[in-house]
């Protein structure tokens, strides 16, 4: 079977972009590697998607709209893309399992967290390093903790962690932090959590688990060690841009770069959500993109 459309990414965008694809009475798949939900799905609180007055969070948000997508028949299918390539007009997408063909693809993948490069982290990941509080909050309860970086989600899951730790260090290199407002508002009214502003990571030590972490002081030069059993990291994302390296245009940080409608330079493949190139990346400009890019796909085939 030919598909008209296959969405890769069940976050907000590629679940968006089923619905819409639905609703052109398209013939679609979607098809997640993992959980429905992207980034969407570890957010404590969404407080700002617009007709929830009241903060819900992101795991409910996702799981309506996955519902939603499930009362409308779309096929939601388990597994990992390695590989798509065009032919004749014609997309192929391998799987481990399978080859799926469509007429058009929406490339909804988003994105994942950047490494922050300190010696002992890739060594100690999964063993007190994380990228996720909500994931591994739980682990760390009682314990004092690092999280490293300066922007809203920082300081998002700093606030989360300080639920369950005894101490939370944010550590930031810069002299001031990114957050918005309000959120630095929050932050400074947690008594668990200590800023440590232009303070750099040396190195995350421990044999088979987190025992501390290395930091500098950056205007004076002094090190000395934190003594935490975890160390959450926030110092950026990257895009999941590299299926469509060869059959889009991506800029200089590796997102897809698309027109107003999602297109990339390839005829039939759009792009959607947080990695496409774009100001703002929210769950609201997520869903928009993925509305856009299924209608947009509804009319190239419709010629």
């Amino acid at each position: 079977m030919v598909y008209d459309l296959v969405i890769i990414g069940a976050g907000p965008a590629g679940l968006a972009a089923g619905i819409y694809a639905a609703r052109a009475k398209m013939n679609a798949l979607i098809i997640e590697r993992s959980a429905s939900g992207g980034k969407a799905l570890s957010a404590d609180k969404v407080e700002n998607y617009p007709g929830f007055p009241e903060p819900i969070p992101g795991a409910e948000l996702v799981e309506r709209m996955e519902a939603q997508i499930k009362r409308l028949g779309v096929r939601l299918k388990s597994t990992d893309v390695a590989e798509i390539s065009l032919d004749g007009g014609k997309f192929t997408l391998r799987t481990a399992q399978e080859v799926i063909e469509a007429r058009t693809v929406v490339l909804a993948t988003g994105s994942g967290p950047s490494p922050l490069g300190a010696p002992g982290e890739e060594r100690l990941r999964g063993r007190g390093v994380s990228y996720c509080a909500i994931c591994d909050a739980f682990f760390f309860r009682g314990e004092k903790v690092a999280v490293v970086g300066g922007g809203d989600a920082a300081v998002h899951e700093a606030l989360y962690l300080s639920r369950f730790v005894d101490k939370a260090y944010l550590l930031h290199d810069r002299d001031s932090l990114r957050a918005t407002k309000v959120l630095q508002d929050q932050l400074s009214a947690e008594p668990k959590i200590e800023i440590m502003l232009n303070t750099g990571v040396v190195e995350i030590l421990g044999e088979d688990q987190v025992a501390g972490v290395k930091i500098e002081d950056l205007r004076t030069g002094e090190r000395r060690v934190l003594a935490v059993g975890g160390v959450f990291i926030y110092v950026g994302v990257k895009p999941a841009s590299y299926l469509v390296r060869d059959l889009a245009d991506l800029d200089p940080r590796g997102y897809v770069v698309t027109d107003e409608k999602m297109a990339t330079r390839t005829p039939g493949l759009f792009a959607a959500g947080d990695v496409r190139d774009k100001p703002l990346r929210q769950i609201v400009t997520a869903v928009a993109d993925g509305a856009i890019a299924a209608v947009s796909a509804d009319r190239y085939l419709r010629g």
